[in-house]
């Protein structure tokens, strides 16, 4: 018997999960606090820290299959491929693994939400990127760039369009709005408004929180929070378009994922309406995966439209036993 062991290692948090057969999941998901990224600085020390607590749990204390592959799908490998190969074989250095493959997160949550297949991905959630794979593994990553950058569309740049549109409307600049005492009730008097939205040392977060408040208000009827929800819909569609356009192909499935499509009609009307007026056949699925199905795919499967964004490195002796996990591995991240 063999197994698999997929990872998704992001910013907030690193999930784990073991596979044997590469069939169904063992019934737990281990999860830790996640890593800054590979492009960080020691990115790669605290990522190979943090995949090390993920993943010793699930191979302690049991019969332990032949294990096959390991697949992370990482934050920042997608700008840092020097930073996944140190990491890959830092891995397969630590856990006995046959194989140890690494790719970015973006890579993994699209090959999760296809099957594998070509087509592209739209994940928005704090921040928003349309990541398209297509025949002979054409790649295009379009927005991603952040909150003081890019992010169109995301809950960050709905949140924060929805308190801009609430001081305007506090300071008399600005029509009045609903989003004012929704802004209130969330996060107190306007005129501590910055520091509340940038307590913990997370402004793009806090902000995100507001989004839900204004799609809430657009459902009612208020005219700034619909149009900053139409204006979203229409940036996330042109994200998608765009990398429609530079993968190439014929009628290629969309999906979309992420915690924003939490917002219901209000976010998703609009942006199917964005994604019909496209000059390409574009066809609107939901996903039938998440980054763990991604990289456990991945992690078996080197035939995929995703390999040539794939760092792997194979064993040539035989593997460790299992080390020895940290004392306390949720404080490394």
């Amino acid at each position: 018997m063999t197994a698999a062991v997929a990872v998704d290692l992001g910013k907030t948090g690193c999930r784990a999960v073991l596979w044997h057969d590469g069939t169904g999941p063992a019934r737990d998901i281990h999860e830790v606090p996640g890593a800054p990224g590979l492009a960080a600085d020691n990115g790669v020390a605290m990522a190979r820290d943090t995949v090390r607590a993920a993943v010793l749990p699930l191979l302690e204390g049991r019969p332990l299959p032949r294990l096959a592959a390991l697949c992370v799908g990482a934050a920042g490998a997608a700008s840092a491929p020097e930073a996944a190969r140190e990491l890959a074989g830092l891995l397969l250095h630590d856990l006995p693994a046959d194989e140890v493959a690494v790719t970015s997160d973006a890579v993994t949550a699209h090959a999760g939400a296809l099957g594998g297949r070509t087509g592209v991905v739209l994940a928005i959630g704090t921040g928003s990127v349309a990541v398209g794979i297509g025949d002979h593994g054409s790649y295009a990553r379009v927005d991603g760039w952040g909150p003081w950058l890019g992010d169109e569309g995301s809950g960050a740049w709905i949140g924060s369009a929805g308190l801009r549109a609430a001081l305007r409307a506090h300071d008399g600049r600005g029509p009045d709005t609903a989003l004012l005492a929704a802004a209130v009730e969330r996060f107190g008097d306007p005129d501590r408004l910055p520091s509340a939205v940038g307590r913990d040392g997370n402004p793009a977060r806090n902000a995100a929180s507001f989004a839900p408040d204004v799609a809430r208000a657009a459902a009612a009827g208020d005219a700034a929070a619909a149009a900053i929800i139409r204006d979203a819909a229409t940036a996330l569609g042109e994200a998608v378009v765009a990398a429609a356009r530079r993968i190439g192909g014929d009628a290629l499935p969309v999906t979309v994922t992420g915690g924003l499509t939490g917002l219901g009609e209000p976010l998703l009307a609009p942006l199917r309406s964005a994604l019909a007026a496209s000059p390409r056949p574009l066809h609107l699925r939901p996903p039938l995966g998440d980054p763990l199905d991604g990289a456990r795919l991945l992690a078996l499967n080197t035939s995929a439209p995703h390999e040539p964004h794939v760092v792997r490195l194979r064993r040539t002796t035989t593997p460790s036993p299992v080390p020895t996990r940290p004392a306390n591995p949720s404080a490394i991240a």
